[in-house]
């Protein structure tokens, strides 16, 4: 049988670190199935996915969460995935300027149009012209199938008229 791992893996950035988890994992007989990785003020900071056997999944949990190990701060759970119910999925693009709670602002207005963030990358960036901070989110969001893109885009645009939301299938 089958055991689907999803874990957190924190520490310093080094070179080799992707190598020396993935032979960790391959030496489980795992399969590293997808990952996010990020390199962040020097640390690195990932989600793994990973499918193995029932019968090696706690050793390999137990190797990469050993003390000391690896260096690395690592969280793995059991994914315990139920059949979601039909969505649509929505590539999303906020352009405006930065303000303290312009995250919590932005992922509140996605809750309340009945969307999900699935993926969601922020970053700043200087305005071209004046060099103030500009705040930029490109993420995925997955919306009900019988739901309506503009009542999200509605929802991101009533944050502020400084915003910019584009909005492709």
């Amino acid at each position: 049988m089958k055991s689907y791992l999803v874990m957190t893996v924190l520490g310093n950035d080094r070179p080799g670190l992707v190598s020396s988890l993935a032979a960790t994992v391959a030496s489980h007989g795992g399969n590293w199935l997808e990952s996010r990785m990020a390199r962040l003020a020097g640390q690195f900071a990932g989600v793994v996915r990973i499918e193995c056997s029932s019968e090696t999944a706690d050793a390999l949990i137990g190797e990469l969460q050993t003390p000391g190990n690896s260096g690395l701060t690592i969280l793995a759970v059991r994914e315990h995935a139920e059949e979601p119910l039909p969505r649509r999925t929505l590539a999303v693009e906020v352009v405006g300027n930065d303000r303290p709670g312009i995250v919590r602002e932005l992922s509140a207005a996605v809750a309340s149009a009945g969307g999900n963030i699935e993926e969601l990358t922020t970053g700043l960036e200087s305005a071209p012209m004046s060099g103030q901070p500009m705040f930029r989110a490109h993420g995925i969001i997955s919306i009900p199938e019988n739901a309506e893109p503009a009542a999200l885009t509605a929802a991101i645009e009533s944050l502020g008229n400084d915003l910019t939301v584009d909005i492709s299938l």
